[in-house]
């Protein structure tokens, strides 16, 4: 059961992590949400049916951010039971034209802001003995052509998640990686247009499915645990 726990879940405002954000609350997780646009999760977190619910306005390339974040949740929380890293963002474009500096924007916001926030709430994941889900993507285990430095972030969130799981198992904490494929959000929008590809939802999974299997994953019984989840479109495309 989930009800009563308390979750924070990043990129809470869009695609994914809008689709669990309210799959928690449904099943009575009270959740912390972490975006970039404050009037945004505001309005998301109304269309809810159950509270409460935490706004927490954060960009996620800014150490500041990050550090006033966990600093604030360190001194108002008790206890984590669920940290969600959904938030990410992505480049494309062919290997010798792509730039360093775009390189280290996407590496602080999908590498260093996942670990730089578990680092500094573990004490309160590891007094509730709750459980860690980073949404990866199916680039993090097989990396394409124009999609390197994306692909390098995710490879080395998985790295990240795995060496994790082998440190704090013992204490009682499940680790879960999650790799979708292509899932209709606005940023899948994007890389279709990036790809100059038709966009087209309906032969995508939707994010709730990935939602869906999220919450399934955080339910099952503490006698076992999944550590890596791969999910991918029925139709191929």
């Amino acid at each position: 059961m989930l009800e009563g726990q308390v979750a924070l879940i990043t990129g809470a405002s869009s695609g994914i992590g809008k689709a669990i954000t309210r799959a928690l609350s449904e099943a009575g997780v009270s959740v912390c949400m972490v975006g970039r646009n404050r009037e945004r999760l505001n309005s998301i977190s109304r269309s809810f049916t159950n509270k409460p619910f935490r706004i927490y306005e954060v960009d996620l390339s800014e150490d500041e951010d990050i550090g006033k974040l966990t600093s604030n949740l360190s001194k108002t929380l008790d206890s984590l039971n669920i940290l969600i890293h959904s938030a990410g963002d992505f480049t494309m474009g062919s290997f010798e034209d792509l730039s360093a500096e775009e390189f280290d924007r996407l590496y602080r916001i999908n590498v260093r802001a996942p670990f730089l926030i578990t680092k500094n709430l573990l004490p309160l994941i590891k007094k509730a003995k709750g459980q860690i889900v980073f949404i990866n993507s199916s680039a993090g285990l097989q990396a394409r052509a124009k999609i390197s430095q994306y692909a390098a972030t995710k490879h080395a969130l998985k790295a990240i998640a795995d060496s994790l799981r082998e440190e704090i198992n013992s204490d009682g904490v499940r680790v879960i990686s999650i790799y979708p494929g292509r899932t209709a959000t606005p940023m899948q929008k994007e890389v279709h247009k990036m790809e100059g590809k038709e966009y087209r939802a309906d032969l995508l999974m939707q994010p709730e499915d990935v939602a869906e299997t999220v919450i399934n994953t955080l339910r099952l019984p503490r006698t076992a645990e999944i550590t890596d989840v791969h999910i991918r479109p029925m139709k191929k495309i």
